[in-house]
């Protein structure tokens, strides 16, 4: 029964990960919640530790996913405005386009609020690739951070 549980747990784990590059899924949170429900399951020292290291991992690339994009953004001239309207339109843009929706409406609320800054269309182009490196990083940090995360897992499943 073990082993059906621990497939079930990577089967989840595979999905948050997957979850993080095309987000249809809050995909971190997905991995840490399977690898928790395994730490439970489990009920081992071996478990308990795996799911410490997953909540730090995880925990911390949240943290890092967050900060560094947004300092290369604004030290490349973004202001922090252009970046809460490309937030808040990527929110919006999450449930009108499912799956590409969340970076395609950051990137256009960056762009619109640039080119209505400045008026300069390469401004504002300067701008919206500041802003998809700044996707591609997070996304990078994200997954990064679940991996770890993962392998931890891996390596407590099989010494258990």
């Amino acid at each position: 029964m073990l082993q059906g549980m621990n497939a079930l747990f990577g089967l989840l784990i595979v999905v948050g990960i997957i979850g993080i590059v095309v987000p249809f899924v809050p995909g971190s949170l997905l991995v840490l919640g399977a690898i928790l429900g395994w730490a439970v399951v489990e009920n081992t020292a071996t478990g308990w530790l795996v799911a410490a290291i997953a909540l730090v991992s995880i925990g911390l690339a949240t943290i890092l996913r967050l900060t560094i994009p947004e300092k290369r953004m604004r030290a490349s001239g973004v202001p922090r405005t252009s970046i809460l309207v490309g937030f808040a339109l990527g929110v919006v843009g999450f449930f009108v386009v499912p799956v590409v929706g969340l970076p395609l409406g950051f990137v256009l609320g960056v762009y619109l609020v640039e080119r209505a800054r400045v008026g300069a269309h390469a401004h504002a182009w300067a701008a919206t690739v500041a802003a998809i490196k700044g996707i591609g990083l997070s996304i990078f940090i994200e997954v990064a951070g679940a991996m770890f995360a993962t392998g931890a897992w891996v390596a407590g499943a099989l010494l258990h």
